[in-house]
């Protein structure tokens, strides 16, 4: 049997006769981020840090007006009034990224957790700032709003003695890509190219982006004080408006593999609670499962090909990166 047909059989097994935990853990007093948080996991996430004890749950949000709705329905749900607080960010614009974190910077001299959770998944090619969108979003905006956060949480970590988290939403859905473009001299580039654009494949290729990038990041941050832990993670599948565009075969899929296999909204986001209450044993991890020390990562990133695709990617990532905002990888030299 395949790599891919034991990862695709582990995880039908997984949603059918398991589940995540249900949270229990105390955010008394802390302060948390939630990217992506007016639907869908991040709302329910958002929801579980709320009764939870959290003194502030920072919504990053692209509507404002969906970002108070959302704050209205959990608060009054929950009977904690004015915990939920909400800023606007659009992944799509890297100058609502930089905005967003000098907002964060100038409103908060406390934030102990970050989950990433917003992303896209569309089959149409379309470009937002210099790449397809879902590279855009889902990779560049992402990493470039973690290298903006590390300076934030490493001084809040200094203030208050603690050892923030951020957490990265990604997907088992990273194993079933081959990442042809990686063979490319630059896999951005191609990926970039109309032409060449594989789009059914978009979303499984920028979740693997994604783990390279952590895990890079992670391996230049380990030996910083004070730390401030990155993983990333598997929410299995659920009941989500990620894939509503979805259309043709894909649409059929996706509406069979729920019905069959989806957990609710409200049990994936226990992935994203679990994730970001881990310690330094998470860092550069990807938790899939709510396990930590089985982390179920696919044998194509930690192989000696996929380190060195990893180290591939985050060259041509950094760069851009540099381009967008000179000076933002130093932070990675503290």
């Amino acid at each position: 049997m395949g790599l891919l047909s034991t990862a695709l059989l582990l995880e039908v097994y997984s949603q059918l006769f398991t589940r995540p935990p249900f949270p229990t853990n105390d955010f008394t007093g802390k302060t948390i981020l939630v990217t992506g948080a007016n639907v869908g996991l991040g709302k329910e996430a958002t929801a579980h840090f709320v009764r939870l004890g959290a003194a502030k749950v920072i919504i990053a949000v692209r509507s404002i007006e969906k970002g108070e709705a959302a704050k209205r329905e959990i608060e009054t749900a929950l009977g904690r009034p004015n915990i939920i607080e909400i800023l606007e960010l659009d992944l799509s614009k890297y100058s609502s990224v930089k905005n967003f974190a000098a907002s964060l910077a100038q409103r908060y001299d406390r934030i102990d957790h970050a989950v990433m959770n917003a992303s896209i998944a569309t089959e149409d090619y379309e470009t937002f700032e210099d790449n397809e969108s879902t590279i855009t979003v889902n990779v560049v905006s992402t990493t470039y709003l973690i290298l903006l956060l590390l300076p934030i949480l490493r001084t809040s970590a200094t203030k208050y003695q603690t050892t923030p988290v951020i957490s990265v939403v990604s997907s088992g859905v990273h194993a079933y890509t081959t990442f042809p473009e990686r063979k490319t001299p630059s896999p951005f580039a191609t990926l970039n190219d109309p032409k060449l654009a594989v789009m059914t494949d978009r979303y499984q290729v920028s979740k693997l982006l994604q783990v390279y990038a952590v895990r890079e990041i992670a391996e230049k941050t380990a030996g910083d004080s004070p730390l401030v832990v990155l993983n990333c993670l598997n929410p299995g599948l659920a009941h989500t408006a990620l894939t509503r565009n979805a259309r043709g075969s894909t649409k059929v899929i996706m509406a069979v593999m729920r019905a069959c296999l989806a957990w609710t909204s409200e049990e994936g986001s226990r992935t994203l609670v679990h994730a970001v209450s881990q310690g330094p044993e998470s860092h550069g991890v990807y938790i899939s499962g709510c396990l930590v020390e089985n982390n179920n990562l696919d044998s194509a990133v930690t192989n000696e090909d996929g380190q060195k695709t990893q180290k591939k990617v985050w060259s041509e990532l950094s760069d851009k990166l540099e381009k967008i905002h000179p000076g933002v990888t130093k932070v990675l030299s503290n």
